[in-house]
């Protein structure tokens, strides 16, 4: 079995590393989130020992910096604009996860940290699954119980297998890690539990992520979805089946109150399109624009992150998001090109990244995960990591060698 990579770099004296170990820690931990909160809040308090005497170019960081600030501005504005100021302050605990996007470039420096850290989520995310997979031994598995790990909700459980699932993927991909036997078997087990799950926006985000990805690399393997899906419908359950059939069908009761909330959302979004109704009162006031026929009265959120940062917090708000998106990728794409596309050291990384963002973004449309703190943070970290690559200390590195 192949090993994980080592370094060769000469690492920092401890000390100096703490803001690092601190970090990775919290996002290694998100099953459990008050330890994964303790962890950010000792990142928080050592990393302005650890960053001292650091030179940072604020202007290489500007792409993510500069929306991400505006997201935050836009935040508490919104707090003080809401129907109920008082309600909506917890939504400023965001501010708090965010910290972590921002640390992030700054304690996480050039591949071997980012490479170390995506190794460490792969593992994570195939011993969660694993631990899934295990509740079919006590009952869990169908719709109504459906498998979840350590996580109190199966999204949480499948918005993060999502990216782990991905960010293997793309190692084996061009990385020229497709050797590797604790990948494969990481990979195997990822796809079981997210099948397993059975949350259909995972899946289709998986589905598009992929052909999309075989468009731009190798548009003849496209054939191969054929046989895939005559094995699976093939070997698949019927309960699993009829899960996959159901998500085109509008007579499916999740599928019409998806819509409904869409209705309700769009309506919420006209009205104040400027500050929205304020953070948490999207779920407080979905029965006065809800449809007559919708099937639920009361929601949790809009299934729809897109729709929920506007409605609740105004489309400057979803802008700003869109912002750091667009800024993420652009500076993950470049970096994908500087690396051959496939054939640099790094390029599986970046295409890591893009990849799992898109996919995020796309289960995104038909569920709040960007609200889902446990999962918000593992896309905080795919944000980050073309400007942990880009990082001045990777730099220097090259530069030395």
């Amino acid at each position: 079995m192949s090993q994980l990579p080592e370094a060769h770099e000469t690492p920092s004296p401890w000390p100096d590393r703490a803001g690092y170990w601190l970090l990775s820690g919290h996002l290694l931990a998100v099953f459990g989130i008050a330890a994964s909160n303790i962890l950010l809040g000792l990142t928080l308090l050592v990393a302005p020992w650890t960053l001292r005497g650091r030179k940072i170019d604020w202007n290489e960081l500007a792409p993510l910096t500069i929306p991400l600030g505006l997201y935050a501005l836009w935040l508490v504005a919104a707090i003080f604009a809401s129907f109920d100021p008082v309600a909506s302050l917890s939504g400023a605990r965001e501010l708090f996860t965010l910290s972590g996007l921002l640390l992030a470039p700054l304690l996480i420096r050039g591949e071997r940290d980012v490479r170390r850290l995506v190794n460490g989520m792969i593992v994570v995310g195939a011993l969660l699954a694993a631990t899934g997979l295990a509740q079919y031994l006590i009952g869990y598995g169908d719709i109504d119980r459906r498998i979840r790990g350590p996580f109190s909700h199966y999204m949480t459980f499948s918005g993060f297998l999502l990216i782990c699932d991905l960010l293997v993927f793309a190692s084996m991909a061009v990385g020229g890690r497709w050797r590797s036997l604790w990948r494969w078997a990481a990979l195997a087990i990822l796809n079981v539990a997210l099948l397993g799950s059975l949350t259909r926006s995972a899946w289709v985000a998986l589905a598009l992520t992929l052909s999309l990805y075989l468009v731009v690399r190798a548009p003849r393997w496209l054939l191969l979805w054929v046989p895939a899906a005559v094995l699976f419908a093939v070997l698949a359950p019927p309960p699993l089946m009829q899960r996959v059939a159901s998500i085109s069908d509008l007579r499916d009761r999740s599928n019409y109150d998806r819509l409904c909330m869409l209705e309700a959302g769009l309506v919420m979004v006209r009205e104040r399109p400027l500050f929205g109704l304020g953070p948490e009162m999207a779920e407080r006031r979905y029965p006065i624009y809800r449809s007559p026929t919708a099937p639920r009265y009361e929601i949790p959120h809009l299934h729809n992150s897109f729709l929920q940062l506007a409605a609740e917090r105004g489309l400057p708000a979803m802008a700003a998001y869109l912002a750091m998106l667009a800024g993420s990728a652009w500076v993950a794409w470049r970096g994908y090109v500087r690396e051959g596309r496939g054939r640099g050291p790094q390029a599986d990384l970046y295409l890591g990244a893009m990849l799992a963002l898109f996919a995020f973004n796309v289960a995104g449309l038909f569920e709040n995960n960007w609200g889902d703190t446990e999962v918000q943070r593992s896309a905080l970290f795919l944000l980050a990591i073309p400007f942990c690559l880009g990082s001045k200390d990777e730099k220097d590195r090259k530069d030395a060698g």
